[in-house]
């Protein structure tokens, strides 16, 4: 969908007295934005340097963007900052331009630190780190995505704070900085303004966060959707999830099907009519998950409605019949045998389990 057509959606969205928060009648006032500060704006400025991950950075700029377009007010000013303002080459060998130098940047709302192959370089290197600090004096977050919790701790920042990285870098980090209170496991981890992100894409489930904790649950559901990610994890589930199974094609039509179920998971899913979306015969789109995907599309629409009512069992507080009508189940007993068929819990127990989790994470 272009993003005309996302906004027209979302606006339509929106009659009165709808929210897809709730899905129904909104007593609470989704729709009214979060943010009570009164600026004009809010500067979100994202620190680079050479060998950085680019994923790190869009991640975090394409949500902000995308949350503009849907209408955020105040609207984020998104920028992008290097050590003498120069562009960066990614790790994966791309250039990217940026906007500003960090020497000539006074104040910021949102720092981000991105992460990358050049992290412990970039620790390493006062011009980033001393501006860095400088900058996090009198930011209101302070965040890092991935290996970008390295130049805050290098800041002094995360000194007897927790924190997370990429899972794999979390043992170099405890190591260098033994005075931060690292753990590998989480999506992400806050600690009053400061806030770390686990590995890559763990980046887009902060700004996701960021999005709600400013312009309120509706719109980072909206932006979460139009990036055609799940619906965001709550900070306290593991960077290694079993709600990360589902196996993606390279091939476009049955991309489209599977993008088509995330997006739609309460809606008519049969064979039948996920082949119309797809152009083509129930038989030839069986054939086509079988060869790509190696199961049938009934099998994957099961997979992706479990999925999604896990995210909305163990980060929401609805109830698990509206968790059930919300992705595509009968009844909230029909969800429970399918998903203890698929899991072996209950969707109430895991609910249970990441609320023990977040008491243990909050103590």
């Amino acid at each position: 969908m272009s993003c005309r057509g996302f906004q027209r959606a979302r606006a339509g969205a929106r009659t009165p007295g709808w929210c897809p928060v709730c899905w129904g009648f909104c007593p609470t006032g989704h729709r009214r934005s979060a943010y009570a500060g009164g600026v004009a704006e809010l500067s979100a400025l994202v620190v680079g340097y050479d060998d950085a991950e680019l994923v790190d950075i869009a991640s975090v700029t394409s949500a902000l963007s995308l949350a503009n377009r849907l209408g955020a007010t105040p609207a984020y000013r998104v920028e992008v900052a290097s050590p003498d303002g120069d562009d960066i080459t990614c790790d994966s060998g791309l250039r990217l331009g940026v906007q500003r130098a960090l020497p000539e940047v006074e104040r910021v709302d949102t720092l981000i630190v991105s992460g990358g192959n050049g992290h412990v370089r970039a620790a390493s290197t006062p011009g980033v780190v001393d501006h860095v600090r400088r900058l996090a004096a009198t930011a209101r977050r302070v965040a890092s995505v991935c290996t970008g919790t390295t130049v805050l701790a290098a800041a002094g920042l995360l000194d007897g704070r927790p924190a997370t990285t990429h899972w794999f870098y979390a043992a170099d980090l405890a190591a260098r900085f033994p005075r931060v209170r690292v753990d590998s496991t989480p999506v992400y981890v806050r600690d009053g303004k400061f806030a770390t992100s686990g590995g890559v894409t763990a980046s887009l489930d902060l700004t996701l966060a960021f999005i709600e904790e400013d312009h309120g649950a509706e719109l980072a559901r909206w932006v979460a959707m139009g990036m055609v990610t799940y619906l965001q994890r709550p900070g306290n589930q593991a960077q290694m999830s079993i709600f990360t199974e589902t196996p993606r094609s390279d091939h476009a039509l049955v991309k489209r099907v599977i993008d088509h179920v995330v997006a739609h998971p309460d809606g008519d899913l049969s064979t039948t009519a996920l082949a119309a979306v797809a152009g083509v015969s129930p038989r030839q789109l069986n054939r086509l998950f079988r060869e790509h995907l190696h199961t049938p599309p009934a099998s994957m629409v099961r997979r992706i409605r479990l999925e999604l009512a896990g995210q909305l069992a163990s980060s929401t507080d609805l109830t698990m019949g509206q968790i059930a009508r919300r992705c595509g189940f009968g009844s909230a007993e029909s969800l429970r045998q399918a998903f203890v068929a698929r899991y072996g819990v209950a969707p109430r127990a895991l609910r249970q389990t990441h609320a023990r989790s977040l008491a243990r994470a909050s103590a």
